[in-house]
């Protein structure tokens, strides 16, 4: 079924060689405006390397990756990364900024706030917004060390969101993270994407458990390949993450989210 939306991400017939070894193989792709997609697969499977084209960090050996309507080798792709808002779990952040000038560095695409900058009014109050947004009132002055891991996932993306992306990519954003902090990320998520409707994004993940209420899409890896790819009911079946996994999986859905357990 085609969808009447803008197509915010196109890849084609995409393959990524490196060191003589194919990572992604004729790995194609079409997101379109307002989807959630996650992307899954074991180790090795080629996630964060197809998450690094769709973020364009990297640019494919051969085959076509389109991003916002500019394809990969004929755009600026500093230009281009203004628009995507790219969440890593292992932000470089050195020194002990407060959550609020954290997310503030999102506006300047830096990782330190800038020396003399001064932010304009309606920049603080994007900031103070996306804070309450994603539950971090009352964490609003804490400092980066004395966070939680689950805090920082939810002050990186608060950070992300500050350029006003169009697309939001999270790499494994429940990482390390215990049940309370997770369920707490999972619902700011949520939350984030009903109050933002034409943000798209995509998440990488290993576990079905880590997948928000609000996803619309799956894509399967193996082994650098597309095992399987569409809506999320229809991929995320006992059947195809037991092929995805090579090991007997049974899924199970209740109150909108995954579960899955050896068979």
């Amino acid at each position: 079924m085609t969808s009447d939306l803008p197509t915010v991400l196109h890849a084609e017939d995409v393959r990524f060689v490196r060191d003589r070894r194919a990572l992604l193989d004729e790995v194609s792709l079409t997101v379109h405006e307002g989807e959630h997609w996650a992307l899954l697969g074991a180790n090795g499977a080629g996630k964060s390397t197809l998450l690094s084209l769709l973020g364009a960090y990297q640019h494919p050996t051969t085959g076509r990756v389109e991003i916002l309507g500019h394809r990969l080798g004929r755009v600026d792709v500093r230009e281009l990364r203004a628009w995507i808002g790219h969440v890593n779990p292992h932000h470089p952040l050195r020194s002990a900024r407060t959550v609020h000038e954290v997310v503030l560095t999102g506006a300047t695409g830096s990782i330190e706030l800038v020396p003399h900058w001064k932010p304009e009014p309606e920049v603080t109050d994007r900031a103070e917004e996306l804070i309450e947004l994603l539950g971090l009132a009352s964490h609003r002055d804490a400092r980066w060390p004395t966070l939680s891991h689950g805090e920082r996932g939810r002050t990186l993306i608060a950070r992300a969101l500050m350029p006003q992306p169009r697309l939001l990519l999270l790499d494994e954003p429940a990482t390390g993270l215990d049940v309370a902090a997770r369920e707490r990320l999972l619902t700011s998520i949520d939350l984030l994407r009903n109050a933002r409707p034409g943000l798209t994004s995509v998440l990488v993940t290993h576990h079905l458990e880590e997948l928000p209420a609000s996803t619309t899409h799956a894509i399967l890896l193996r082994d650098g390949r597309v095992l399987a790819s569409g809506a999320a009911d229809d991929v995320l079946t006992t059947e195809l993450i037991s092929a995805c996994f090579d090991h007997p999986i049974t899924i199970e859905k209740s109150g909108g989210r995954w579960a899955a357990r050896a068979s």
